[in-house]
């Protein structure tokens, strides 16, 4: 618990108001996932109920359990990467000097939103696709495919966003780079 407080605090940036606007964005992120991730479990105990109890069939449950997974998953980054819950090996940045640090914090920010960048044109593109061709899915649900499409490029321009305030942050120097203290 100390060490998210710890992450939290790190991620203050200063005064700077678009740092500190895309964090209420992604904490508003963390919060529309983790409802998602809600509803899906809600629905896949009303499906045992209604195949295992009821003896009955089910329709939509399955489909909408992994669309909201998955959007879940995509609306979730910018959350997941304000907090640094990723996977994250920092053995060469603790081997660099603050200087070379914050060269490759900088660089790596950088790639990341170029990255990011490319996902979300292809994302866009991809959902736009199924919007305009009006593409269902082959179920009986035959959900329009571009409403759970619609995480793609919300998810992937949302992360970008976030991954932006952290450059920024870095190279005003209000958050250290990789979050790791000057030794």
């Amino acid at each position: 618990m100390a060490r998210l407080a710890q992450m939290a605090g790190a991620q203050s940036a200063g005064n700077n108001l678009f740092v500190s606007t895309v964090k209420t964005i992604s904490m508003i992120c963390g919060w529309c996932a983790s409802g998602m991730i809600l509803s899906a479990v809600a629905i896949t105990c009303q499906m045992i109920f209604v195949r295992f109890v009821l003896n009955g069939s089910t329709v939509w449950q399955t489909e909408a359990v992994i669309y909201l997974v998955v959007s879940a998953t995509l609306i979730g980054l910018p959350f997941v990467q304000q907090m640094r819950g990723h996977v994250n090996v920092d053995l060469v940045p603790l081997w660099l000097g603050p200087r070379a640090r914050y060269i490759l914090a900088l660089f790596t920010l950088s790639a990341s939103c170029a990255i990011v960048a490319v996902m979300l044109w292809y994302g866009f593109e991809y959902w736009h696709l199924a919007y305009a061709r009006g593409w269902t899915s082959d179920t009986v649900w035959a959900v329009r495919l571009w409403i759970p499409y619609l995480s793609l490029p919300v998810g992937f321009g949302l992360l970008l966003l976030q991954l932006a305030a952290d450059l920024v942050a870095v190279a005003l120097k209000a958050n250290a780079p990789f979050d790791l203290e000057v030794s």
